[in-house]
């Protein structure tokens, strides 16, 4: 029978064109496709053979076969699975878009099979991505069931192929490609080998690296299996011994350290996945490069699909490896892309559920090896505050604190910190700053000591963006120690103190522009003076911050507060009251702004001057 020349199937002969050139994004992914039709094969023969052991052939030897020809310019894809017929050929190959795999499971579906075998294949598109590496396509295939005669279709992907008759002694299917020049690199067994690993090393078949070596002078065959097999995620977590998930954790994440927690669990119903996933012991070297490892992979029945899926993983658990593997998530056509479904939102909640406990389990049972990866990791977690409104308070109870009341080094949580509130106390306290010790020191705790209220310190840059976020827990508000509106000491300033500084007071806001107004205040019970912010000004932490970043901008003017008990700021008001044109109120000033810009960690902006100044009052002073 001669050869037929027929045309796709199709509406537009642009759709070929269409799939080849613009569906997927990396052109590698045709060995992916090609190896997932092949297992799909093999799956399916295997299958059909329950009922018709014939289809067998005496041939189980299941493998998937590539074979790279350096002399032709090829690469060949075999299998020994179920086969085409010259009709199934033009149905299936000759049909853009219709997928054998679909329609196989819509029969089994149909015949409500109970063991139906795991398929990867939907829209039958993945075959024509060889396109992206060849311009011409190859197929020669034998139906299973011990038929004599073969088909042999060939394309260049233009719009024609031809079907005809040949001749094949095996089952199965071999789709050979006549590489691009610029695609002979794929070609090359390491190459091949890496892509395998990539995509496709989980595949529960093997996939076999067919290449020659030079022995004796001779060219002999040789085979490799290239993957591993091992879906570690497939098997009960009572099956698998703690080594092999560190190994596996290693593998994937490229991370020297065993796991601090591992989340083996799988979810079953109307959204069924599987999940194997690593909480890292440590920040791990490489986490905040852009090219960083790991990640959460996510396969469709073994097969990867995307090697960061960002869709199942929020941003603030990204320290998270692992493996997510299920066959209900809604793929685009290329299977590169997440389509939102309410699929996608179960398999969320439930990765997100799992590891806000499991880091809660770690807390509480381990928590030196919680600290250890708060250390590293914390700042990231604690973005979750201003992103998962849903579980902001489980991620606030994972959180920990240096405070007033805790040793140097020792921590502390909200939990612990609402649980030992005095009366009285209604509210959280915390406090921004560049370090730790720094912020022990700092004025702003005077009042709060007095009262015998902790304070919470936070030096992470984040913390300025992500703790105002929680704005309560337990039913507690939570309040920086240092804005305007929070007056932890009891009742007002008197009345006739207020009329002895107002004056002084006055005065000391002409002489200083930089401040938004000059106030008295009960806040400090040691210090001098304090620079507060309004309950919705800039810090000066944040200022900081934005400054280094260099999007500091237009900061607001803060209120300088005195201690009207503080000996400094008595001395002040005598001069003032004895001369208000005294020239040394505008030295005096000057020192007591400067002083609280040095208290709250800030740099005073003119230093030479600020020194002076100090040496001055110094020379004053010893001098009598």
């Amino acid at each position: 029978m001669p050869a037929e020349t027929l045309e796709f199937k199709a509406e537009l002969k642009q759709l070929l064109h269409l799939i080849t050139h613009s569906l997927y994004s990396d052109r590698e992914i045709f060995l992916r496709e090609l190896i997932s039709n092949a297992s799909d094969a093999v799956n399916k023969v295997k299958f059909d053979s329950l009922a018709n052991a014939d289809k067998l052939e005496g041939n189980t030897d299941w493998k998937i076969t590539i074979a790279p020809d350096a002399a032709a310019g090829t690469l060949t894809v075999s299998d020994n699975g179920i086969g085409m017929s010259r009709d199934e050929v033009v149905d299936h190959l000759g049909t853009v878009a219709k997928s054998g795999t679909k329609a196989f499971v819509e029969a089994l579906k149909a015949k409500q099979t109970a063991d139906a075998p795991g398929l990867i294949g939907q829209f039958g598109v993945g075959f024509y991505s060889a396109y992206m590496v060849a311009d011409k396509v190859t197929v020669r295939t034998r139906p299973a069931g011990g038929a004599s005669l073969g088909v042999v279709w060939e394309s260049d992907g233009q719009g024609r192929y031809t079907v005809e008759p040949a001749d094949k002694a095996d089952r199965g299917t071999d789709v050979v490609l006549h590489l691009k020049d610029d695609a002979k690199e794929v070609r090359e067994p390491w190459r091949l080998r890496t892509l395998v690993k990539k995509f496709s090393d989980f595949i529960e078949h093997p996939v076999v690296l067919v290449t020659e070596e030079e022995k004796d002078g001779q060219k002999q065959r040789k085979e490799d299996t290239v993957n591993s097999q091992k879906a570690i995620w497939l098997r009960s977590p009572r099956e698998v011994k703690p080594e092999e998930y560190t190994e596996f954790y290693k593998q994937i994440s490229h991370d020297h350290e065993a796991p601090a927690k591992v989340l083996h669990f799988n979810i079953e119903g109307k959204s069924e996945f599987r999940a194997l996933l690593f909480i890292p012991a440590r920040k791990p070297f490489s986490f905040d490069f852009e090219d960083r490892k790991g990640g959460l992979k996510l396969y469709v029945q073994r097969v990867l699909i995307m090697d960061r899926c960002e869709e199942v993983l929020p941003d603030y658990l990204r320290f998270v490896v692992g493996v997510i593997d299920s066959a209900d998530l809604p793929l685009n056509v290329s299977r590169e892309l997440l389509q939102q479904n309410p699929h996608l939102d179960t398999i969320r909640k439930n990765v997100v559920r799992n590891v806000l406990s499991a880091l809660e389990g770690l807390k509480n049972t381990e928590f030196e090896k919680y600290l250890a990866f708060y250390q590293g990791l914390g700042n990231v977690l604690k973005e979750g505050l201003a992103r998962d409104w849903d579980n902001k308070e489980k991620v606030a109870d994972l959180l920990l604190f240096e405070s007033d009341k805790t040793e140097a080094g020792k921590h502390t949580t909200l939990a612990e910190y609402v649980e030992k509130l005095p009366q009285g106390q209604d509210a959280i306290y915390y406090l921004f700053g560049e370090t730790v010790g720094q912020l022990r020191h700092s004025p702003y705790l005077e009042a709060f000591r007095a009262k015998g209220y902790d304070v919470l310190f936070s030096a992470d840059p984040v913390d300025e963006f992500a703790i105002p976020a929680l704005r309560e827990y337990k039913g507690k508000k939570l309040e920086a120690a240092d804005r305007a509106d929070v007056k932890p000491a009891d009742g007002d300033i008197p009345e006739d103190v207020k009329a002895k500084f107002a004056n002084l007071l006055a005065a000391l806001k002409v002489k200083l522009p930089e401040v938004g107004d000059v106030k008295l205040t009960k806040r400090l019970t040691e210090s001098a003076a304090c620079l507060v912010a309004d309950a919705h000004g800039m810090s000066a932490h944040l200022e900081r911050i934005l400054k280094r970043s260099g999007d500091g901008g237009a900061a607001g003017k803060r209120t300088l507060e005195l201690n009207p008990d503080n000996p400094a700021v008595l001395a002040v008001l005598a001069v003032h009251t004895k001369d208000p044109a005294d020239a040394r109120l505008d030295d005096f000033a000057r020192l007591l702004y400067e002083q609280a810009v040095v208290a709250e960690g800030s740099r005073v902006a003119d230093p030479v001057g600020f020194g002076k100044r100090v040496n001055a009052l110094i020379a004053a002073v010893a001098g009598g």
